[in-house]
């Protein structure tokens, strides 16, 4: 009895002081959180400002019929919905560009990652000797200067330059690349693909080397061959990994303007307008509804095709 009395006040006593430890911690935490936000304010401000304020106000120009003319007069800027969404398409030149840019991303990612992967393969496995040399050979052309490539590429694809000279010496008559509807395209994707293909060799080769070499050493002892073992072992592993690529590549060519604009300025007769060339020559036309218009377009491609890769290379379980 005496020892159950006594335990009693303790009780009482360890119950009051509970809600008083519960506020310290409550208003600790909200202190902590302050401060993290004061540390944070200044990005959080500069993106802001930068980053979401230009996002909603290219939204809100691509519904307007604003101009370069109605910058210095705002109030006779009027609300025109989805009009510059449908003359777009109504418009030659776009359904061209958008054309243009589905070509190149149809044949431009698959090649970038095919020679990709084969060059993260053969470091992984096949080139021993001065592997480092050729990760920083093979990923040279992607910290390049774009100016710089495009004029030895644009010396390469002269008429009686080193291609064609190759291509000559095999009795093949090369065309002039750059100027011929046919080809300026095809010869923008092969430079394309050498610029771009550093970054997905550099995510395959590290996917490669997170693989277990037992799974390999399994298949081989279960008597299949090399290509089989890839096909049913290594591709499979890799499907995240090809998704981060394939993402990646997408986002980058769907964007596909620094090689029309420096090499080709969008000719010959259209032939290398991509969207984001077209946005851009109608932003300096002073259309800006126009071109924001465009660039939304572009980024709901983006997206969808981000989706369908999700759908494609996702994990399965």
């Amino acid at each position: 009895m005496t020892t159950a009395t006594s335990l009693k006040p303790v009780r009482e006593k360890s119950s009051t002081r509970q809600p008083a430890q519960r506020s310290r911690r409550g208003s600790g935490h909200l202190r902590r959180t302050l401060i993290a936000w004061a540390f944070c304010s200044p990005f959080v401000l500069l993106f802001a400002t930068f980053g979401i304020w230009p996002v909603f106000s290219s939204l809100s120009m691509s519904v307007t019929d604003i101009t370069s003319r109605d910058v210095q007069t705002p109030f006779s800027v009027n609300f025109v919905g989805l009009e510059n969404y449908t003359a777009l398409f109504d418009d030659p030149t776009f359904v061209r560009s958008a054309l243009n840019t589905l070509y190149f991303v149809a044949v431009g990612i698959p090649l970038t990652m095919v020679l990709s992967l084969a060059v993260a393969v053969a470091l992984n496995s096949g080139i021993q000797r001065a592997k480092g040399f050729f990760r920083v050979a093979y990923f040279a052309p992607v910290v390049t200067s774009i100016v710089a490539v495009a004029v030895v590429w644009r010396y390469l694809y002269k008429p009686d330059g080193m291609i064609n000279s190759v291509l000559s010496v095999v009795g093949i008559s090369g065309p002039d690349w750059l100027n011929d509807p046919n080809w300026s395209m095809p010869a923008l994707i092969l430079m394309a693909v050498w610029r771009h293909f550093g970054i997905p060799m550099v995510i395959f080769l590290a996917g490669l080397q997170s693989i277990p070499p037992e799974l390999h050493e399994a298949a081989v002892v279960d008597g299949a061959s090399r290509w089989r073992a890839f096909r049913s072992v290594t591709l499979p592993l890799l499907r995240p990994t090809t998704l981060v690529v394939a993402i990646l590549l997408s986002i980058s060519y769907l964007q596909f303007f620094e090689e029309p604009f420096v090499m080709t300025s969008g000719g010959p007769l259209d032939s290398t307008t991509s969207i984001s060339y077209y946005a851009y020559q109608q932003f300096g036309f002073g259309n800006y509804g126009l071109a924001s218009a465009a660039s939304y377009v572009l980024v709901t491609a983006i997206a969808l095709l981000s989706l369908l890769q999700f759908r494609i290379f996702r994990a399965k379980a």
